[in-house]
């Protein structure tokens, strides 16, 4: 039998992303319009093990959809990791009155979740919100959309010089282990080449696409690079290679950096985080616990948390397609 839930507490955690103050508000509100308190949890699970709680209503959310980061701070907790620090955070949970949870973050986060819930049966729902657009069970993290738009406005000020003094630059965006943010921007700012983890190009193809380039006419060049990509230890050295090997291409690099993580959120991503939000606490209310929500094909969807967190996120063979004729 489902407990009643009277009470949410909501957090972020892991690297803070565009959207998770619009999706802190919207969970705020949804409990707020369904007549339950809601408890801001501040620095995450850390947060949780010091008790740092406070009252949330829907006036204590104003003005927060059009703000990067989050209100709530995040913060990685290596005490949570262990029993005796989610015996203490439970401890919190339940002299405060919360009777569930709402974890906005990434599959650490999530993982977190799920434990916790397996030792104390207490009702956990995920919110993905990482850049990376990285997590199985949905096709857009809340701050992809928004990080993916810095990206291109970057690249297109990057072309502006590139251009105007015939220059080759890589440029380093974030994806660690996936090149959703390389693969889009890199199609979106009209890159000549696109490098991504998923993808093994090679140094020998990188070199003959870059000789194809410069024989076509093209006097400046764009190569995105995710920063997981293997092609060679990192991007400087990468730089050293070409130019080694292509002494007429007067090579720089551009790593972007954090900036990638911050800025007011895209009209998408206030939306999603709206939509998700939502979900997240009526699938509490409906005694539901332990899945992520999602949108897919426009449908906000539920995945249970286990294969959110081990599944992987594919990409685009499409989009890779695409990439290789404009590049042409």
């Amino acid at each position: 039998m489902p407990k009643t839930i009277k009470k949410v507490g909501v957090l972020t955690s892991g690297g803070d992303s565009p959207g998770m103050n619009a999706a802190i508000r919207s969970v705020v509100r949804t409990c707020a319009y369904h007549n339950i308190e809601c408890i801001g949890i501040y620095r995450g699970y850390q947060g949780m093990i010091e008790g740092d709680f406070k009252e949330m209503g829907p006036r204590s959310v104003n003005n927060i959809v059009n703000k990067g980061g989050t209100i709530l701070k995040s913060a990685r907790s290596v005490e949570f990791r262990t029993p005796e620090g989610r015996k203490k955070a439970h401890e919190n949970l339940v002299k405060a009155g919360v009777d569930a949870l709402v974890v906005i973050g990434g599959d650490g986060s999530f993982t977190g979740g799920l434990i916790f819930n397996s030792e104390f049966d207490f009702p956990v729902m995920g919110i993905p919100g990482t850049i990376d657009n990285d997590i199985y069970g949905t096709s857009f993290t809340l701050g992809y959309d928004t990080a993916l738009n810095t990206v291109v406005d970057c690249i297109d000020k990057i072309r502006d010089t590139a251009s105007s003094h015939n220059r080759l630059f890589f440029v380093e965006v974030m994806g660690r282990d996936a090149g959703h943010i390389a693969l889009n921007a890199g199609i979106g700012a009209g890159a000549e080449e696109i490098l991504i983890p998923e993808e093994d190009l090679g140094l020998d193809r990188l070199l003959d696409s870059l000789q194809k380039s410069k024989a076509s006419g093209k006097s400046s060049s764009i190569v995105v690079i995710a920063e997981g990509d293997k092609i060679g230890k990192n991007v400087f050295e990468l730089k050293d290679y070409v130019e080694a090997n292509l002494p007429e291409y007067d090579v720089r690099v551009s790593v972007l950096g954090h900036m990638q993580r911050g800025g007011s959120p895209s009209c998408f991503d206030r939306v999603l985080a709206s939509r998700l939000g939502v979900k997240a606490v009526e699938s509490l209310l409906e005694g539901k616990s332990n899945y992520m929500v999602g949108l897919r094909e426009d449908k906000v969807i539920l995945t249970p948390l286990e294969q959110a967190i081990k599944g992987k996120s594919e990409i685009d063979r499409e989009l890779l397609r695409v990439s290789d004729i404009m590049s042409t």
